[in-house]
């Protein structure tokens, strides 16, 4: 007989970087996100806590200011995360080692022991791989190798420190790796089995975008140029200067470079949950049409039109739990924090963003009404309404 399967305790969670240069301390924050009947936070580094920007005595004055708020309101810290800092540079795989020790040593080191004093665990993405290693299959691998080997070191230093889970988030271009369900499958299990300890991931629902798929032949005569991706640089070259016959040379080319592009089920975010939810201890949500990463709240109106919704989340997390065990991979998550991500524009009008945020809550609320219940009770219950 099979054994039974021990499904997730699933938890509604803000993260507070929808309030960045608005509400930035931890009291201010936690009060908002206490005021949308949500009890669990992600913290992000951009509302105020990048110990790069704000220094060493600031950063750990903030997490006494964090218990407190913790305190106060009634809510809890449930993981920190990175921010656009650190996003926009290339971070963990920068060509210099100089820069890949500072990241290390004075963003990543003291936020995984940030993590660890308050309880909590981690998410980020802090790395990007140069234009030119795109170009060739063999540095591309070379890159993913030196990626792996700062995550384990990472990895560990987060487990020595007391950070609970600590996570990459997966992305949707080829510079910005893992960013296909089965390169995110092998890092996973890479880091764990180097590290020794459980490695895992985010999976953010706005990050599948379909313009990197290799294209057919069909696709390519018909599209003019260069609107159509189609790898390397050589590829880009030969299709502006020999047009339509040059065809067989790219199609030489991106054998040669498979790594360049993603398949059909690489741009589904249901897929990538059926297949690899029971590895993302954080679960990024924000509205989407499939195509864009807006972080767009979930309105009545944006629903009308969006591709995310309760069920088919839950439903498809679910599947990834009922498919037997896969050798070598982290253990499955025993607490899975479903993340509203959604942003507010500097220039926007910012009683518009919270009627959004604020219908946002409520209706994943409705779908998930009290925290820590099982992920299988919850899909009951909501295939019972629909």
């Amino acid at each position: 007989m099979a054994d039974a399967v021990s499904y997730p305790r699933i938890y509604l969670t803000w993260d507070n970087v929808a309030f960045y240069k608005r509400w930035c301390t931890p009291d201010e924050w936690a009060e908002k996100i206490a005021d949308l009947n949500i009890r669990y936070v992600e913290a992000s580094a951009d509302n105020e806590h990048d110990p790069l920007f704000m220094g060493q005595d600031y950063f750990h004055a903030w997490i006494g200011q964090v218990r407190d708020a913790e305190r106060r309101h009634d809510i809890r810290v449930a993981n920190l995360y990175s921010g656009h800092g650190t996003y926009s540079t290339l971070g963990m795989t920068h060509p210099d080692a100089r820069v890949r020790e500072n990241m290390m040593n004075n963003w990543f080191y003291p936020m995984v022991e940030a993590a660890g004093e308050l309880g909590c665990g981690m998410g980020f993405f802090a790395h990007a791989f140069p234009h030119r290693v795109l170009q060739s299959q063999a540095t591309y691998s070379e890159y993913v190798d030196l990626l792996v080997e700062q995550l384990v070191q990472l990895n560990r230093h987060a487990g020595e420190v007391g950070c609970r889970e600590l996570g990459l988030e997966q992305m949707y271009t080829p510079h910005q790796y893992p960013w296909r369900i089965n390169d995110t499958r092998e890092l996973l299990r890479r880091v764990t089995q180097e590290s020794g300890r459980n490695f895992y991931f985010t999976e953010d629902v706005g990050h599948h975008q379909r313009k990197f798929q290799r294209p057919s032949e069909g696709q390519y005569l018909t599209t003019p140029y260069p609107d159509l991706w189609l790898g390397s640089d050589k590829a880009f070259a030969l299709a502006r200067e020999r047009g339509i016959s040059a065809w067989p040379s790219i199609e030489e080319d991106m054998d040669k470079n498979p790594q360049l592009f993603a398949s059909a089920k690489d741009c589904d975010c249901y897929q990538w949950l059926s297949e690899l939810g029971c590895y993302s201890p954080i679960i990024h949500l924000q509205q989407t049409d499939g195509q864009t990463s807006a972080h767009i709240s979930f309105t009545e109106k944006t629903n009308a039109w969006g591709i995310i919704n309760p069920l088919k989340v839950l439903s498809s997390l679910k599947a990834s739990y009922d498919r037997p065990i896969d050798p070598g991979m982290p253990d499955r998550c025993t607490d899975i924090y479903l993340t509203l991500e959604l942003y507010s524009g500097t220039a926007s009008i910012i009683e518009q963003d919270w009627v959004g945020f604020e219908e946002s809550a409520r209706y994943w609320r409705n779908a998930i009404p009290e925290d820590g219940l099982p992920l299988d009770e919850l899909v009951a219950r909501l295939s019972d309404k629909a």
